[in-house]
């Protein structure tokens, strides 16, 4: 049997029958551990520094390392996948991920374990991408694939929102490397699982595959990433320092998109984005991201600094928001099946606005059932959002391209990540600053000091004592619920500008499969488009396609 008639009978056993789920309990279960590992350090920030002892520097690239590496080649693996095969990618990500895990483990110094960092993050974006494709390869039928993707996306969150708390146990049971070993295991175990259980899937394969232009759109979005972070660390944003990978940044993405526009055999079709929906779902992604990132952020600081929770307390007080994620993605297929992207992403960014103004009545002392009930909007209300969001992105690009879609998906997932953090921490620094000019009693220079956040705020009035530390410390804590107040409705504003933009989606869902000749709407837009041919009977359906009776084809209808 040939390679492309065997990666089409392991794809329709894998996609017509009771096989696919399991291959969705694989993936979920990788991708549950990519998402774990973006957060799960945080918490060990401060014994990995009394351990190894990094300059200032060095703490910021082992905290940031594995984010930035990771966002700047989900578009490189994406399209690699599409071209020699996504599971191959996946798999290889497995290896790569498990070595990581245990070099970071047993690092010595902060040089090994930032190098660790740097590998995991090559492994999370070999592997975030290829899980998304893969499931897009297995799950032909439109209403499947909600199901499916409502599990994935619910798996994505509950991964970054255990980190936390999963890292805050191990830390305070183990030492900081264990945050790391838990990844060696399960990793044991999914390798052999995924080589033998999940299909191999790509692309069409036509024409070589562009390395010149990958690398490109690689060092593109680890400009736009970096400066973004700089921002959002505090550096003005005309600064060097932050301007200069921004403005490189751009420009390679600009030149990485007029040469896609002129190859017959592009890395990324950008014809996709000349479709309103996958344009819109995209930025809806960016928009969602940011928010929940931000104000998550923020959320941590008020819950710690202010009511005075522990880490793991903090992160207990967070798992309404999960658990709400968790029963929008359950129930994700349903709803979308009888409001229709348009009106699911809308309303969810609706509920979510909501849910942040309810929030603002949080104050200087703790009210559980507030924050519980605004958590639980939040969580609901994003997870309502990503979840339409990314199924219609998906649904709508067409099928030889779903590694790169997936890419640009989990890109525009780090960048927003990225841009709520610089945007909303920019608004609450700004809020909170004034606050602590002109205390009674508390010279400039300690206000200023103060000004910087309100943990050091609270160092300087320990220093100061008296009644100008206690005076500080008061006027602290009143400037940092005012700036989560204003940062709070900036947020809103935010989110009801996302809901406005979802108006470009298509109104129904059409439930139907794709085509038996692995095209979607991008390529029915274009039937002449370059590498691309129409009327493909059964042996030369692509590698990464399941096939699927042809009366079936068809696409959303707006």
């Amino acid at each position: 049997m040939s390679g492309t008639a065997t990666a089409t009978a392991r794809l329709r056993a894998a996609g017509g029958g009771a096989n696919r789920w399991v291959v969705l309990f694989v993936l979920c279960v990788s991708l549950l551990l990519v998402a774990l590992d973006a957060t799960v350090l945080h918490v060990a920030v401060p014994a990995v520094t009394e351990d190894l002892r990094p300059s200032s520097t060095a703490l910021l690239w082992i905290v940031d390392a594995y984010p930035l590496v990771c966002a700047s080649l989900l578009i490189l693996f994406g399209t690699l996948g599409d071209r020699v095969g996504r599971r191959r990618v996946l798999l290889g990500g497995y290896a790569l991920f498990g070595v990581a895990s245990a070099v970071a483990a047993l690092a010595d110094t902060p040089a090994v374990l930032i190098a660790a960092r740097v590998l995991l993050g090559v492994g999370g974006a070999m592997i975030m991408p290829a899980t998304l494709s893969v499931l897009r390869a297995v799950f032909p039928d439109r209403r499947e694939r909600a199901t499916a993707i409502g599990i994935w996306t619910a798996v994505a969150a509950i991964g970054a929102a255990t980190g936390p708390v999963l890292g805050g146990f191990l830390v305070e049971h183990f030492w900081w490397g264990s945050v790391f070993l838990i990844n060696i295991p399960l990793m044991a175990l999914i390798l052999p699982a995924g080589r033998w259980l999940l299909p191999e899937s790509r692309g069409s394969g036509n024409g070589p595959w562009d390395v010149l232009g990958a690398l490109m759109a690689a060092a593109g979005v680890l400009g736009v990433v970096l400066g973004v972070k700089r921002t959002g660390a505090g550096d003005p944003v005309l600064s060097a320092a932050t301007l200069g990978p921004l403005l490189v940044g751009a420009a390679l993405l600009v030149l990485f998109v007029r040469r896609q526009r002129s190859r017959a055999h592009p890395l990324v079709d950008m014809r996709m984005f000349s479709r309103a929906a996958f344009t819109t779902s995209v930025g809806c992604i960016v928009l969602a991201m940011l928010a929940l990132v931000g104000l998550e952020l923020i959320a941590v600081q008020y819950l710690q600094l202010i009511l005075g929770l522990s880490p793991l307390e903090t992160g207990l007080r967070l798992l309404p928001l999960t658990f709400a994620a968790m029963a929008a993605g359950a129930t994700g297929s349903y709803t979308l099946a009888r409001l229709g992207p348009r009106r699911m992403v809308a309303g969810g960014f609706v509920l979510t606005a909501g849910a942040v103004l309810l929030l603002v009545l949080m104050g200087q002392h703790d009210r559980p059932l507030l924050l519980t009930v605004g958590f639980v909007l939040l969580g609901f209300g994003l997870q309502t959002t990503l979840f339409a969001a990314y199924e219609s992105m998906l649904s709508e690009a067409p099928a030889h391209s779903a590694g790169g879609a997936a890419a640009i998906g989990e890109t525009s997932y780090q960048l927003g990540a990225g841009m709520g953090i610089a945007l909303l921490g920019s608004v609450m620094n700004a809020a909170y600053a004034p606050g602590l000019a002109g205390v009674p009693g508390v010279p400039a220079g300690a206000g200023a000091a103060a000004a910087n956040s309100l943990g050091e705020a609270y160092q300087v009035a320990a220093r100061l004592g008296g009644a100008a530390g206690e005076a500080l410390h008061s006027a602290a804590r009143h400037a940092f619920v005012h700036g989560l107040h204003v940062t709070l409705v900036v947020s809103a504003g935010l989110l009801l500008a996302g809901a406005v933009m979802a108006l470009r989606l298509p109104r129904v869902m059409d439930v139907q499969a794709d085509g038996d000749d692995g095209t979607g709407p991008a390529d029915r837009a274009a039937p002449g488009a370059p590498g691309r041919s129409e009327g493909h009977d059964a042996p030369r359906v692509p590698a990464g396609r399941a096939p699927v009776e042809p009366a079936r084809s068809g696409r959303a209808a707006h």
